[in-house]
């Protein structure tokens, strides 16, 4: 299968940022690391093989970027105002700089974004800001209440940026109407630690009319052999 390495200067973060591509067509797939992994993570712990037979055949092309979990979420010496403008950045980088470059080399229109763990955190909160730019997300062992990151501190760019805060208080037609055309696909064991915080967030997307799929696995399911059960399966649709 192709396997192309990118790097380059990023405006919006200040530093490098590097990437990997697999894959020669189809459905463009935004893969997201676990927490502060890298780029190369999804290759390294299986998954790239695990799709084999889709890139193989044009059905996807995955798009492996890094992460800046260190500089945000996770930088504990940082005042939480600053965790989140750094991941504010982050996002900026990826709608102006990392789905450009996925457009100018793939002209399919179908994007897909995908994660595990803290990855599907990413996955499943940049399809619902954005879902005029995403066909589908799929979102493996996600955790999508993220307050205890800021240490009680809490602003609006928080709140927009935690999934199971802003969905109920949703009403913009626009948005509702985009996410209801979105698959919206949630994989997860059922004695996970977050498996409440998925049945949460799917009950909250059936109330405003947004239809999900919410797949629970025998047993915790929170680890590579899982996942890539799941992305093999769930890849195409729930």
């Amino acid at each position: 299968m192709d396997r192309e390495y990118h790097r380059w200067f990023s405006p919006h973060l200040g530093r490098d940022m590097e990437m990997l591509v697999f894959g020669h067509g189809g459905a463009r797939v935004l893969v997201f690391p676990t927490s502060q992994g890298r780029f190369f993570e999804f290759e390294d712990r299986g998954m790239v093989n695990a799709l084999e037979e889709h890139l193989v055949n044009g059905w996807i092309q995955l798009y492996c970027v890094d992460s800046v979990d260190a500089e945000s979420f996770y930088n504990r010496n940082a005042h939480p105002r600053l965790r989140i403008e750094r991941h504010l950045q982050y996002e900026r980088y990826l709608v102006h700089e990392v789905l450009p470059f996925s457009e100018h080399r793939n002209g399919n229109p179908f994007l897909i974004t995908l994660g595990a763990s803290f990855g599907a955190y990413h996955a499943v909160n940049f399809a619902f800001r954005h879902p005029d730019r995403v066909g589908r997300v799929l979102g493996l062992s996600g955790k999508y209440d993220i307050s205890t990151f800021f240490d009680g501190y809490y602003d609006t760019d928080i709140y927009l940026h935690i999934p199971l805060h802003y969905i109920p208080n949703l009403t913009d037609p626009w948005y509702i109407g985009h996410l209801q055309r979105m698959d919206i696909i949630l994989a997860i064991g059922r004695e996970d630690p977050n498996v409440e915080e998925n049945r949460r967030l799917s009950g909250l997307l059936w109330e405003k009319g947004i239809g999900n799929a919410l797949r629970e696995w025998d047993g915790w399911a929170h680890d590579w052999p899982w996942w890539q059960q799941m992305v093999r399966l769930y890849i195409g649709g729930a």
